[in-house]
């Protein structure tokens, strides 16, 4: 659209170029024929000036003959106007040819030329005057007429000639415009083409890639759940037999850790807390039970025990129902306030899964570990995103390399392997998609 307006805007300037130059070929001819019939019938009446009133002699009046110096130096007036026209012609032309004139520059040329045209009434007028007063000599005066008639022929031939060129000109670059006009426009539907050509390929790649990763994806899925039939299968009613002998054995160790607990907590002697000597956080444990079955009930903890492999660290058991109500109150009660979240992360026991929160308390400078069980086929537990921001990316992590997914997550993604891979390495059935890798 840009390059229409410009074409069209050039065709308009041309336009104006070529009226302005035929008015100022007729103001030349005007001149000319006013000229020849000057010459030819001598008559000494001036044109009409810029009132439209004619100048006429005073009949009857007496005047003096004009010397031969006043008449050397009209003539000498007339030439130097003559090439001074000439001049301003030559620049106004070439601004024309050359397309640059703008609308400004037209009307100051359009002004000089009547200042010019004004002049040279002025002049003829004073050289008629002179001529009048009869006082040049009659071969004189023949003669100065008859040069005047010859530059002012030889004046309109060459703006003839310097109209002629400037139109011829204008009509090249105008026609040399058109072609370069026309030459941008193939070039930008080409270019057009290419492109509407590259991002149609480009597309056809990127859902030829979608496809052929979703087809891997679907294959990677089958494969898995082949591998897994065939294993239930191999494994048979032994594995489902050791299964339950190691849930019962979890259990029955569970409960005897629970009552050992609540013992070591009440103490055997009426209440008197009996602190262990075998470990220095025993106080720590016993207080941590105490506050939260007061608040929250005996029925929120399975299991409380000091961790003999992580630096005596005590460790509460939650069930899954009571993971997020249990770390909100070791959060915000004033006796505990465990305001740092130091550690979060998942293990595959095979039986079940579990996640383990490692907590500080800054203004007790107490440790506490919080454990919660979750089904191996469904892992699922609440997200504590809205109570420690820090627990965000320990648990994509755990979602990426274990599947353990968790409610109220603002934003849970895979931040190792991607969205495209297919299972979860750290989980102890997994066979990896290209066994090369």
């Amino acid at each position: 659209m840009d390059e229409e307006k410009d074409l069209a805007q050039r065709k308009k300037e041309a336009a104006e170029r070529a009226k302005q130059l035929a008015r100022e070929r007729l103001a030349a001819r005007q001149a000319d024929e006013q000229a020849k019939s000057a010459a030819e019938t001598g008559s000494l009446k001036t044109p009409p000036n810029s009132n439209g009133s004619q100048l006429e002699t005073t009949k009857g009046e007496a005047t003096e003959p004009a010397s031969a110096d006043d008449l050397a130096l009209a003539k000498k007036r007339a030439a130097e106007e003559a090439r001074a026209r000439a001049a301003e012609l030559r620049r106004q032309r070439e601004a024309a040819a050359s397309g640059a004139a703008t609308e400004g520059d037209l009307e100051a040329a359009k002004k000089k030329a009547a200042e010019e045209a004004r002049a040279r009434a002025a002049e003829l007028r004073r050289q008629r005057e002179a001529a009048a007063s009869g006082a040049a000599a009659g071969d004189d005066l023949e003669a100065a007429k008859k040069k005047a008639a010859e530059e002012a022929r030889a004046r309109a031939a060459e703006l003839r000639r310097q109209r002629e060129s400037a139109e011829s000109g204008a009509e090249d670059d105008l026609e040399l415009a058109k072609k370069k006009a026309a030459a941008a426009a193939k070039a930008r539907a080409v270019a057009l083409a290419k492109q509407k050509a590259a991002e149609a390929s480009g597309e056809d790649d990127e859902l030829a890639k979608q496809k052929a990763a979703a087809a891997a994806k679907a294959k990677a899925a089958a494969a898995a759940k082949a591998r897994a039939a065939a294993l239930a299968k191999q494994q048979g009613d032994a594995a489902d037999d050791e299964a339950k002998q190691k849930a019962i054995a979890a259990a029955k160790a569970k409960a005897a850790a629970a009552a050992r607990a609540k013992a070591a907590a009440a103490g055997e002697d009426g209440g008197a807390a009996k602190p262990s000597a075998s470990s220095p956080n025993d106080p720590l444990l016993q207080k941590y039970v105490r506050i939260i079955e007061e608040h929250l009930g005996p029925d929120v903890l399975e299991d409380a025990y000091i961790n003999r492999l992580a630096k005596d660290v005590p460790t509460l058991v939650v069930p899954k129902e009571a993971y997020y109500k249990v770390a909100e109150f070791l959060k915000y009660n004033e006796q505990l306030r465990f305001d740092y979240l130091s550690e979060l992360h998942g293990t595959d026991f095979q039986t079940h899964m579990e996640v383990y929160v490692h907590l500080y308390s800054y203004p007790n400078r107490q440790p506490v570990a919080l454990k919660v069980k979750i089904e191996r086929d469904n892992p699922e537990v609440d997200s504590l995103v809205p109570l420690w921001p820090g627990a965000n990316w320990p648990e994509c992590e755990a979602y990426d390399l274990l599947g353990i997914r968790f409610r109220g997550h603002p934003n849970l993604i895979r931040i190792f392997l991607g969205e495209q891979w297919v299972g979860h390495p750290l989980r102890k059935d997994y066979e990896p998609y290209d066994a090369e890798v």
